[in-house]
């Protein structure tokens, strides 16, 4: 009977560690071996607005952390100035247009009149056509100029988005080409998840792939779009044009470099919300269709 108990307790011991080995065993396939980071991000682009033109803003139309549409007017500068450019460039264009049509009827009736009128008087004329007709040239120019710089007072959504980090108020003076607000382009949501180099022999382009946002249990789907082409090597430096300078220590103990792989979204569900610098784990899974690469243990 003692022995019994004796052998039963041994084999649940045995049972036990086996248990544990197998566990540590699953762990260790799960986060060395298979395909998985738990360093991942939402990113998405972002897309500097910025004037066109310079001059004092006049209205703004939306507010912080706004959706908008592409089109739609974001912001206006001192509209009226630039409608007193463009009208000031039309009056000028009316009379050029007015003094060509004077030089022109003086240039007929000069060369009707050849036998009274001297030679140079009419190449006098002739030139004078010409150069008014340059004149009006340049008229329109600054007409059109006018009328898109007016055009561009009204400060509009290059794409569909959502509209960040706004402190734009009316009445602050904005130069040219200087970011006034930032928008998240909502179509380039994805997410990019940093895997260590030993992992990528099992990951292809193409491959699903599930995203587990941090504090959120449902599975946003994808898919792996592109891997980078390249990361910076941090034991060599020097600029073209010059000889490599490589470090002379080297540490035994290495990590695995980190490498980039691109997960464009599939599928999200509807009561989760993805916002870029959000942290991500992802798993990519091998295709169905037997193109997925066998994923052998590293020795």
């Amino acid at each position: 009977m003692i022995q019994r108990h004796n052998l039963l307790r041994t084999l649940v011991t045995l049972g036990v560690i086996l248990v544990i080995l197998g566990g540590i065993y699953a762990l260790w396939l799960r986060y060395q071996v298979e395909p998985v980071t738990r360093d991942g991000k939402v990113r998405a682009d972002m897309v500097p607005v910025s004037a066109d033109v310079s001059g004092l803003v006049t209205d703004v139309r939306v507010m912080d952390n706004e959706m908008v549409k592409q089109g739609e007017i974001l912001f206006i500068i001192d509209r009226p100035r630039y409608q007193l450019a463009l009208d000031q460039a039309s009056a000028t264009l009316a009379g050029q247009q007015t003094a060509l049509s004077q030089a022109i009827r003086e240039d007929r009736r000069n060369r009707a009149m050849t036998e009274v009128v001297a030679a140079e008087q009419i190449e006098q004329g002739r030139a004078k056509v010409e150069e008014l007709r340059s004149s009006i040239a340049q008229a329109v120019a600054a007409r059109n100029l006018a009328r898109f710089n007016l055009e561009r007072t009204l400060v509009r959504a290059p794409v569909d988005g959502t509209v960040s980090n706004i402190s734009l108020q009316p009445g602050v003076y904005l130069n040219a080409g200087k970011p006034a607000m930032a928008l998240v382009y909502n179509q380039s949501m994805r997410v990019e998840g940093y895997f260590e180099e030993t992992k990528l022999p099992a990951i292809k382009v193409g491959d699903p792939a599930s995203i587990y946002l941090m504090g959120v249990a449902d599975e946003i789907k994808g898919h792996v779009q592109s891997l980078a082409g390249g990361v910076e090597d941090r034991e060599r430096a020097g600029g073209d044009g010059q000889l490599a300078n490589v470090n002379p220590s080297f540490t035994w103990v290495r990590l695995a470099q980190r490498i980039p792989v691109r997960v464009a979204i599939d599928r999200i569900p509807a009561n989760v919300r993805m916002i870029p610098g959000q942290t991500a784990t992802v798993v990519v899974h091998p295709r169905d269709d037997g193109r997925s690469v066998h994923r052998s243990l590293p020795w």
